[in-house]
């Protein structure tokens, strides 16, 4: 019994050492995802009201006052200002009152919860003058997509496709120079934009334009996660994967915007909202696709190259990292003959127990 309890110890350790990866992945998620989901409600939601006069400056004050810190409540002269504030994503809806036939002019595409959120305020201002609220829409949806949420799934299949790779590259790539495993990272990442180019257009058509440019930002996004994962695995070894689990789905995804924007979130995901990767793919896409380009495509083109360049510079410090480790374990290994199969085998192993945890989430 004893001589049993002896063997199964290191296995029970070496069991519970690699459970603490799912497990943190769990309580990560958890955190994330309902800190940021389960209780939305307007933060300065922008609106308007349109119009000129003391009518519609009492109307715009009083909704302000009983709101509160809710909405961002301003006027605009007229229904061309709102159309084009609403176009450039300065607004979330605007409102146009009329003693017959009050309109409400939204963009889903900004956001479909935001457009959601502000047509409740309205219609109940309408109904308090015993009219019906009329929605008009100014930035239609294509028929694959009709939520404008699409776009967030793909940002999750461009993701997992991503970081997924990571572990391949990091840990069965290891006997690789570093400079091939970039080479081989900018091939997958261009893969990975290829499948996220098919979805969007020929398989689901959540696209009905801009594809190239689609494909352009999923490239960018995807290049820039494969770099800085394959550069964090010199550092971090078997953490990476819950490091890039944090970085890239808990705190990515939340603050994307696919599924609420900043203004229906608390503070902490809107400020990551304005840097974040996978907001900077999101928001772009959609300036690119739905409105123009006009309404700050630079910006977020701007934040891939970021982080691109961040990966960049990531996987120079590890390829200096790694040729000090060497030539520091080279006089230790002096004389001795090189075990380059049970070296790869081990690199393998570990690449496979990464790549299960990673599947397994």
């Amino acid at each position: 019994m004893s001589s049993l309890s002896a063997v199964s110890r290191p296995a029970l350790r070496h069991v519970l050492t690699h459970l603490v990866t799912p497990l943190l992945m769990c309580l990560g998620m958890g955190i994330a995802y309902l800190s940021a989901f389960h209780a939305p409600a307007p933060h300065q939601l922008p609106v308007a009201v349109v119009g000129q006069g003391p009518q519609v400056q009492v109307l715009a004050q009083t909704l302000k006052d009983k709101a509160g810190d809710g909405l961002d409540v301003t006027t605009a002269a007229d229904t061309g200002t709102a159309r084009q504030r609403l176009l450039d994503r300065d607004l979330v809806a605007a409102y146009v009152p009329d003693a017959d036939a009050p309109t409400l002019l939204v963009a889903t595409a900004h956001s479909e919860t935001s457009a959601s959120a502000a047509e409740k305020v309205f219609t109940e201002v309408a109904a308090r003058q015993g009219r019906p609220l009329t929605v008009q829409e100014l930035t239609p949806l294509p028929a694959g997509d009709p939520t404008g949420q699409g776009l967030f799934f793909l940002l999750v299949a461009l993701s997992i496709g991503s970081y997924g790779s990571v572990a391949v590259l990091g840990a069965a790539g290891a006997a690789l120079a570093m400079r091939v495993r970039a080479l081989l990272g900018l091939g997958v990442a261009l893969v990975v934009s290829l499948f996220g180019l098919a979805l969007a257009g020929p398989v689901f058509h959540l696209v009905e334009h801009g594809l190239l440019g689609v494909w352009a930002m999923s490239w960018l996004y995807a290049a820039g996660i494969i770099a800085i994962g394959t550069a964090l695995h010199t550092f971090l070894g078997r953490w990476t994967t819950l490091t890039m689990m944090a970085l890239f789905v808990m705190l990515n995804f939340t603050s994307s915007g696919g599924i609420f924007q900043p203004e229906l979130q608390n503070g902490f995901y809107g400020a990551l909202h304005s840097f974040w990767n996978g907001a900077g793919f999101l928001e772009g896409v959609r300036d690119h696709v739905y409105f123009g380009g006009r309404a700050g495509l630079g910006g977020h083109v701007a934040t891939l190259f970021g982080w691109l360049a961040a990966g960049a510079a990531l996987l120079l410090l590890a390829a200096r990292t790694e040729r000090r480790r060497a030539l520091a374990a080279a006089p230790a290994q002096a004389g001795e003959q090189p075990a380059e199969q049970p070296v790869a085998q081990a690199g393998e192993r570990a690449g496979d127990e990464e790549m299960e945890e990673a599947v397994g989430v």
